[in-house]
């Protein structure tokens, strides 16, 4: 009898197939793309234009990186702290450093840090306002504007989950960035006189979802809760916004569930991996360079191309870990990535070779310095 029941259920399941129900999450928008090629794995109103709150700061965060020297320190004015909200307490008179705005931002929220970082990179708040803007049409976020370098409120301060995804993609190619977005705490030393504390980041995605590498949190009463996340598996690392979202914390994680569902990792190797290169007036003749394979994750299949672009000779001096070279990776004629190659030993420069009055010359040297010292 169990026997029949089973066979009449499973004809039932290829007659009536259940439908699964498609992912929908409690978010005006939301988005999961793959870090690697920015495909998108699931959308939800993504090109809707939103307030984002304090996810902005991830653009301001980016600009004061590619700023260079974050451990160059300044003196806080009156006005530069002039800003209501969350703050890392900094007061007019204090020294800190970039790296201290920098963590300050991304850790406390710190509006005071965004609002430091908008004078000395802009002048002004305005000033810094159009570099962000600036930025946001280099990096083809067709559907953003700041009117803020913290995330208080704007007449146009928005964005749309798809760009938020975008920029975010970006900044974490940064290392600074990076380092940031994924530090649970960290002890900074800023005052006046400077004096040692600790800040706590308040994503608590960090401790509570195995793998996420950061990266913001953002609330006013006009946008209501906002969240980037991104998290890195097995070599797998997908990025998930959230504009508008009362439930964040578990949406996201599951919203990160399911961009590592759809995500596989594949490695792509050049046609040509070992190439030997003349090195002009070097102690070495030749060096060979060797391509490793570069692993990816992707989400649906397609056309993966490899270009390896290298000059035909190198001039010496080498040193170990210089860069010669690129090798940009293709989907479908779209650039995902463009990897270094470097070398792997330094090669110095070969000593000319004298002619013959140099080194008569040379002789005459050693014989006058040899009597000398006697």
């Amino acid at each position: 009898m169990k026997k029949y029941l089973v066979v009449f259920i499973c004809l039932c399941l290829c007659i009536f197939p259940v439908k699964v129900k498609a992912l929908s999450v409690d978010a005006k928008a939301a988005i999961v793309i793959n870090a690697d090629t920015g495909e998108v794995i699931f959308e939800q109103n993504a090109n809707t234009c939103l307030p984002m709150a304090s996810t902005t700061k991830i653009m301001t965060a980016l600009l004061l990186c590619e700023s260079g020297d974050l451990d160059e320190t300044l003196t806080v004015t009156d006005k530069m702290v002039r800003v209501e909200g969350s703050s890392m307490g900094l007061l007019a008179g204090d020294t800190v450093s970039k790296r201290d705005l920098l963590y300050g931002m991304m850790l406390a929220s710190g509006n005071d840090a965004a609002n430091v970082t908008a004078y000395l990179l802009g002048g002004t708040v305005d000033g810094f306002v159009r570099l962000m803007n600036q930025k946001a049409t280099v990096l083809g976020l067709k559907n953003t504007h700041f009117d803020t370098p913290s995330g208080l409120d704007g007449d146009t301060h928005y964005t749309t989950a798809l760009d938020l995804a975008i920029l975010t993609r970006y900044a974490l190619k940064n290392p600074e960035f990076a380092a940031a977005a994924s530090s649970r705490s960290a002890t900074l030393c800023y005052g006046n006189p400077p004096y040692r504390r600790t800040l706590t980041n308040h994503n608590k995605m960090l401790k509570n979802y195995e793998g996420c590498i950061g990266v913001k949190t953002g609330f006013t009463k006009k946008s209501g809760r906002c969240l980037v996340t991104a998290a890195k598996r097995q070599g797998e690392t997908v990025i998930a916004v959230t504009l508008n979202c009362p439930d964040d914390w578990n949406t996201h994680r599951a919203l990160l569930d399911y961009g590592f569902e759809k995500t596989e990792v594949v490695e792509l190797t050049p046609a040509e991996t070992r190439y030997t290169l003349p090195v002009i007036s070097g102690t070495e003749k030749e060096i060979i360079i060797n391509i490793e394979p570069y692993k990816i994750s992707k989400v649906t299949d397609g056309s993966f191309t490899a270009t390896v672009n290298l000059p035909p000779f190198l001039y010496a001096p080498l040193e170990k870990g210089e860069q010669i070279g690129t090798v940009v990776y293709k989907k479908n004629d779209a650039v995902i990535e463009e990897a270094p190659i470097t070398i792997s030993k330094a090669i110095g420069v070969k000593p000319a070779k004298k002619n013959f009055f140099e080194t008569i010359i040379d002789n005459i040297k050693h014989i006058f310095r040899n009597i000398w010292e006697i």
